[in-house]
């Protein structure tokens, strides 16, 4: 029998050969390149869709769920001001010894009502933030409020040079001053803040209007540093874990009774040389014992709305937020110093005594360490000291600093406190509460009470003269100089002491991290000022995005339809295969029956017959 081998313009290996008895072979190779060409067809379609399609539009839970671990990369990268969807804004921190200025970012929002900005500092190409400090504090120009622009020129010249010149425009820039203003008079303070947004709109074009420039209290800053914290933890998310620590949140404002079930967020305990503060979420709403209480509370807690929808609750806050003036570590001290001072020379009158007013019969201080000596001068008399590095009897002396009431709900001071659920809460310690703890014990991170106050008592008895050999050996931190292993014992008491004796933190609590940084970077309460300021943003780019959309929609029809015309011109393009394929069957048919014909001729001696319409 014969075979008649066919090649068409396709690969070398797309050849088929057709069979004179009913052409089985014609249809199985066919079908076979059929499957071969739809086959490869779909995978091209689903490596398109994979690659294009599902990685420009489609957001993953791994992406957001792991969004906040990296955080620690990606923070550290340099900005791309190249990228237009790209967002700046400006915080000027005028504090009493000098003003700072930091420059933050965030991409376009991501479209969810429910997510805040992603706000991150800005950093220049060498990769470091961009910061930058001027001397002295802003308040050193109260008698002359008309030269404050001039001196805030320079750090408003510095944001403008890394900002891109096309966003200044649509850049807010904030300057918001706290504890030098707050104690100058109220007409000082206003000549000052006239001047700033007088001068500064006529000079820069960066977004700035009378409510970006304000003295703020010691409430806000503290609000604004419990803000920065927990976001930058990644507290404000959704649950997404089952291993998330979460609260049970009553918002009285709320038309919906029932709790939400969010995040638990971290409260700050953060001891300076001058103040101490805490600041901490109360889920629950509180009783007072009294309506004198209740009115002292009002000064205490702040309840606000971070989410960028007045009428959502799922990001209201209640914050308790207090400052303790003269209960930083430096203050304190100086306080303890006054104490021992008055009382020394009041006993030395009262019995005849000389103690402490000669370096022979010096007073022994417990809080010291061992065998140091020191000296206190007031009114031109000096009272010698020497250490006698007795942690628990340092602990007994400085209690009556705390200032501690009979009340019930009072803290440092007699202040109101809610109550705290320690089972179910997690705290930051920043300063003293770290340096205390790591620069010369070398127990930051997890603090533990009990190994914590046998590290104290065993440096408070330990000789002036081997701590001094052991800070020659560089035992100690970097930072660490003598004048903090000098008062190491006495801050380490008060430390503890304001701890678990003023704020009443139980001694076996174990979810206090004491810390410099958060994620390698310090956590400033500029940061938690600029999220709170541009909360409502998130709203106004979604009402934007919707605008639009509505004037727009021929381009999300015209995206689908383009898809679809892919498709389409696919399925065109396979079916002329089919029918080209089809129809090479059928001219190899009719080719076959001609030859067998003639071949029949042959085999009887005949001459073949024409057969009409041959050619």
């Amino acid at each position: 029998m014969g075979r008649i081998s066919i090649s068409c313009l396709f690969p070398a290996s797309w050849h088929f050969s057709i069979s004179p008895v009913g052409c089985p072979r014609i249809l199985n190779t066919t079908l076979r390149q059929i499957i071969v060409i739809g086959i490869l067809s779909a995978a091209v379609s689903l490596l398109y869709y994979s690659l294009v399609i599902r990685n420009k539009y489609g957001h993953s839970y791994r992406d957001k769920k792991f969004h906040r671990y990296l955080a620690r990369v990606t923070d550290t990268e340099a900005t791309d001001t190249s990228n237009p969807n790209l967002n700046y804004g400006i915080v000027v921190d005028c504090g009493s010894s000098g003003s700072r200025i930091f420059v933050y970012c965030w991409p376009r929002h991501n479209g969810n009502p429910h997510d805040l900005l992603d706000i991150k500092q800005m950093r220049d190409k060498n990769r470091k933030p961009v910061v930058m400090k001027i001397k002295p504090g802003i308040s050193e120009f109260a008698s002359s409020p008309e030269r404050v622009s001039d001196y805030i020129s320079p750090l408003l010249n510095f944001a403008a040079e890394h900002v891109p010149r096309a966003k200044h425009k649509e850049t807010p820039l904030y300057i918001l001053c706290t504890a030098g203003m707050r104690i100058l008079p109220e007409s000082q303070q206003k000549a000052i803040l006239e001047d700033l947004l007088t001068d500064i709109p006529v000079h820069f074009d960066f977004l700035f209007s009378d409510s970006h420039a304000e003295v703020i209290s010691g409430k806000q800053e503290g609000v604004y540093a419990w803000i920065g914290i927990n976001f930058v933890l990644g507290r404000f998310e959704h649950i997404d874990d089952e291993d998330d620590a979460v609260v049970e949140v009553h918002i009285p404002t709320s038309e919906n009774k029932e709790a939400i079930i969010r995040k638990r967020t971290v409260g700050i305990l953060d001891m300076g040389g001058v103040s101490t503060q805490i600041a901490y979420e109360v889920p629950k709403t509180v009783s007072f014992a009294s309506s004198q209480q209740e009115e002292v509370a009002k000064n205490l807690l702040a309840e606000f709305n971070l989410g960028c929808d007045a009428h959502q609750t799922e990001h209201v806050y209640r914050v308790y937020v207090a400052t303790f003036l003269g209960f930083g570590g430096n203050a304190a001290r100086q306080r303890y110093k006054d104490s021992i001072f008055t009382n020394t020379m009041f006993r030395n009158r009262l019995l005849g005594k000389q103690t402490g007013m000669t370096s022979e019969f010096p007073y022994l201080d417990p809080c010291l360490p061992l065998e140091i000596e020191d000296e206190i001068r007031q009114n031109g008399q000096t009272l010698y000291m020497r250490g006698t590095g007795d942690f628990n009897l340092c602990r007994e002396i400085i209690q009556p600093l705390m200032n501690k009431t009979n009340e019930t709900q009072t803290s440092l001071n007699g202040i109101y406190q809610p109550a705290v659920h320690f089972q179910n809460s997690e705290f930051y310690g920043f300063s003293e509460f770290f340096y205390c703890t790591e620069d010369v014990l070398r127990m930051g991170g997890d603090y533990n009470a009990a190994k914590f106050i046998k590290a104290a008592k065993d440096y408070c008895a330990t000789k002036w003269s081997v701590l001094q050999e052991r800070f020659d050996h560089g035992l100690y931190a970097s930072h660490a100089d003598l004048h903090r292993l000098k008062y190491q014992c006495f801050k380490s008491a008060w430390m503890y002491e304001v701890f678990h004796s003023g704020f009443s933190f139980p001694i076996n609590y174990s979810n206090l991290k004491t810390a410099l940084q958060v994620y390698d970077k310090e956590v400033q309460w500029t940061l938690g000022a600029i999220l709170y300021r541009t909360r409502f943003l998130p709203l106004r780019d979604i009402q934007q995005e919707n605008f639009r959309g509505n004037h727009s929609h021929w381009r999300g029809f015209s995206f689908v339809y383009n898809h679809y015309l892919f498709f389409v011109c696919f399925l065109i393009v396979l079916l002329s295969i089919v029918l080209y394929l089809l129809r090479l069957r059928r001219i190899h048919r009719r080719m076959l029956r001609n030859g067998s014909s003639a071949s029949l001729w042959i085999e009887e001696g005949l001459p073949p017959q024409k057969i009409p319409g041959a050619l």
